[in-house]
């Protein structure tokens, strides 16, 4: 497996968002199921990645299936939230240093979509 999905594993599995500096590449780009537009840079991505496990990181969260390439993987993920399942997939590249440079989020149905949106607005709005 590659070392930036391990290190990603690793950072989900302990809910610390703090080594994250250490995996995102200075340019990542983050894309969000629920913002228009790419996020860009290495501060944002971490911003929007640290919510998103503030959010989605609860004990029911898990990884149900991994397609992964020489410098690419597909991960997807289901959680319950507050009552909602949730069927997503993180869809991430890294470079040969093994930083991660792009992070896009889907997620699955609407219905979670709109559970998790707001959740992630209270998040990012505490961390501003």
């Amino acid at each position: 497996m590659a070392a930036a999905i391990d290190h990603w594993h690793r950072l989900m599995e302990a809910r610390d968002p703090h080594g994250l500096h250490d995996l995102i590449a200075d340019d990542c780009v983050f894309q969000s199921p629920a913002v228009h537009t790419p996020q860009l840079g290495k501060a944002i991505t971490i911003k929007y990645l640290s919510a998103a496990q503030a959010v989605l990181g609860t004990p029911s969260f898990r990884y149900v299936e991994e397609w992964i390439g020489e410098t690419s993987a597909v991960l997807e993920f289901a959680l319950d939230l507050d009552g909602i399942q949730v069927n997503g997939v993180d869809i991430i590249h890294w470079n040969d240093a093994g930083k991660i440079t792009n992070f896009r989020v889907m997620i699955r149905p609407v219905k979670a979509l709109q559970a998790v949106m707001p959740a992630m607005a209270a998040v990012l709005a505490r961390e501003s």
